[in-house]
């Protein structure tokens, strides 16, 4: 059977050799040159409007094709089903789609932000690992959107669109993540192709919005599950005084959230179970820590910064595994722990924290900087869980 891929884009199952092309529109052999035109399918699927060159069919498993009409080579190569210009090698690399999912007000594009920029800088330095973004798009985007916003600006985020604000299209930011691995014939590198979607958290307030608008969960190789403790009544309490504790009107349940996207995941075709479990990895992580240090021991992983080096130091991550479901404990949401182990296969706890502290009230980045807390730990396990990079130590 032919290898099926998942578009990063538009999250669509796809076969390699229907990848389609998109002629450059520049003088061809022949003297010729196709006449640019809006793409309607790019224009319905992804609200891109702007004059391209035409596609075309031809095997798709093929780095370029020759346009049929003006004879000129294209390096361009395209979604089948959304038209957007697939990143160079893909379905020749590994090509990881990473969901990031939470409730209403959890912090995701903050800790997405971050996490994006610590791994295109600092840990990107630590492992050998370079990431770039894919396309001009996800460039400009990030950038502007994103790193300017808050890094330059200071600036916390509105909430995100949801789906159906958004014409129920995906905006996903494509990079592709390249690790030297030492191998029999030598270091050589591997490259991964990573999608991130940050959704809003409207839409997993219930099951229906979820089926209709986060079909990427099916197709996802990894899932980020961001949790607000602060969300939480049981941990609220514990909270350093003068944290700023966040409206529970409107906004799920962290417990509520991970039972929705547990049912949708047992519910999708296709598999991806083992004994009755969701074979997926699923990082649960709790986001503003910060808001709990001062209840930490000295002697605590969640005091600690993980030691730097090349690889994913699996008894670090699993100590730290250990302290957030003690800390579950105190703050009543064992429930949670119960739905992971009797639901998914593979599961680890974080805790991290973005910014090290409260924004201001005025929604802006403390006067102290952004102080980025483990925020690269959830990603680096799951590309430790698919050899994307290497680890040290053993799973128990």
């Amino acid at each position: 059977m032919a290898r099926r891929l998942t578009c990063p884009y538009c999250y669509e199952s796809i076969s390699a050799s229907g990848i389609r092309f998109r002629c450059h529109s520049r003088l061809g052999p022949t003297q010729k040159r196709c006449e640019r035109r809006r793409d309607p399918v790019l224009a319905e699927r992804m609200g891109q409007r702007a004059e391209i060159g035409p596609e075309f069919a031809a095997d798709g498993r093929r780095r370029s094709a020759v346009c049929p009409d003006c004879e000129s080579e294209t390096t361009f190569r395209i979604c089948p089903v959304c038209h957007m210009t697939l990143p160079v090698e893909f379905g020749m690399v590994d090509s990881r789609l990473i969901a990031m999912v939470g409730a209403k007000a959890t912090g995701k594009t903050v800790y997405m932000t971050v996490l994006l920029h610590e791994m295109m800088n600092r840990v990107g330095g630590e492992f050998g690992a370079c990431m770039l973004a894919a396309d001009d798009l996800t460039m400009m985007r990030f950038v502007s959107e994103y790193q300017d916003h808050l890094y330059r600006d200071g600036r916390m985020f509105l909430g995100t669109r949801t789906a159906v604000a958004n014409d129920n299209r995906i905006d996903p930011l494509v990079f592709r993540f390249g690790v030297r691995r030492r191998g029999l014939l030598g270091e050589r590198p591997r490259h991964t192709v990573l999608s991130f979607f940050d959704t809003a958290g409207e839409d997993f307030n219930s099951r229906d919005s979820m089926e209709i608008n986060t079909r990427y969960l099916s197709h996802a190789d990894g899932i980020i599950l961001l949790l607000d403790p602060l969300q939480m009544p049981g941990a609220r309490p514990w909270a350093a005084p003068g944290t700023a504790l966040p409206g529970t009107d409107g906004v799920d349940s962290p417990l509520n959230v991970l039972g929705r996207i547990t049912n949708m995941l047992h519910a999708r075709p296709g598999g991806h179970r083992r004994g009755g479990k969701v074979t997926t990895p699923l990082a649960v992580v709790f986001s503003k820590m910060d808001a709990f240090w001062h209840l930490l021991d000295r002697g605590s992983p969640l005091r600690r910064h993980p030691e730097p080096g090349s690889r994913f130091d699996v008894q670090d991550s699993l100590d730290v595994h250990e302290e957030v479901r003690h800390l579950l404990k105190d703050w009543d949401g064992m429930a949670i722990d119960r739905i992971l182990d009797n639901n998914f296969a593979r599961h680890r706890y974080f805790g991290v924290s973005a910014l090290g502290h409260g924004p201001t009230p005025d929604a802006r980045v403390a006067p102290t900087g952004i102080q980025p807390y483990r925020v690269a730990d959830p990603l680096l396990w799951l590309l430790s869980e698919t050899g994307s990079v290497p680890r040290t130590g053993r799973e128990r």
